[in-house]
């Protein structure tokens, strides 16, 4: 059995969590700490899932990488200076491992890895994605990571830059840039999380999109971390290698 403890277990994203490890048969939820409480509840863990706030992650996961604890992290923000930081980290412990991943949803993962496969034959890429209101951030750490995961194809295939002849964009109606493609955010109530990416070239359009309609659908990829974490030490980026 792994010894799972959830960090903002109180949370919607918490909550689903406990309720996932609870019902894994190979699983026991054997802590749950909520804001303010101490982690010392998490003392004898053997992974420990954070789905808190970017302001406190980091501090999470030194203290668990001190004493010897898996991590599966689910927060955003992570950019590249922030995954170098977490990398330096988890060294700290040769035996421990950390997954961080953008996004849990086994479809949302599938949708990064064909985007990657599309966007060296488009001319054209941009992201779409809404998410419910409450979320601190935009545009979405998936969107951000999708968005790098295609500059990278585009860049090896040697794509020339997309195609935009826009000079005012005083309103910002283009949305946001990174790595040279267009990202669009969304909030808006009845949303869960929902990304499409489309792309276009001549006479055609693609599209690809995935909807998430409830937490649970975040569910088997956060066990499938659990479960593979304590078999990798260092970081993991992401649930590529674990569903390959």
């Amino acid at each position: 059995m792994i010894k799972v403890g959830v960090l903002g277990a109180r949370g919607r994203m918490g909550r689903a969590v406990c309720e996932a490890v609870d019902a894994a048969d190979d699983m026991e939820l054997t802590a749950t700490v909520g804001r303010d409480e101490p982690l010392e509840k998490l003392a004898g863990v053997d992974v420990a899932v954070d789905f808190t706030l970017p302001d406190v992650v980091m501090e999470n996961l030194a203290w668990c990488v001190d004493r010897g604890i898996h991590t599966v992290v689910g927060v955003s923000g992570f950019d590249e200076q922030r995954l170098d930081a977490a990398r330096e980290v988890v060294a700290a412990d040769p035996e421990v491992g950390s997954v961080i991943a953008p996004n849990f949803g086994i479809g949302a993962v599938l949708l990064m890895q064909f985007a990657a496969k599309a966007a060296r034959h488009f001319d054209s890429a941009e992201i779409i994605e809404a998410h419910h209101p409450r979320k601190i951030d935009a545009p979405s750490g998936t969107a951000v990571h999708t968005a790098r995961i295609i500059a990278a194809a585009r860049a090896e295939a040697d794509c020339p830059p997309m195609p935009d002849a826009t000079e005012a964009d005083p309103h910002r109606s283009r949305g946001a840039e990174v790595e040279g493609v267009r990202v669009h955010a969304i909030r808006s109530a009845g949303y869960v999380a929902s990304q499409e990416v489309r792309f276009g070239g001549p006479g055609e359009r693609f599209a690809i999109s995935h909807d998430s309609l409830d937490r649970a659908s975040f569910m088997p990829g956060v066990l499938l971390a659990v479960r593979e974490v304590v078999k990798r030490p260092g970081l993991t980026v992401g649930l590529d290698d674990l569903l390959d």
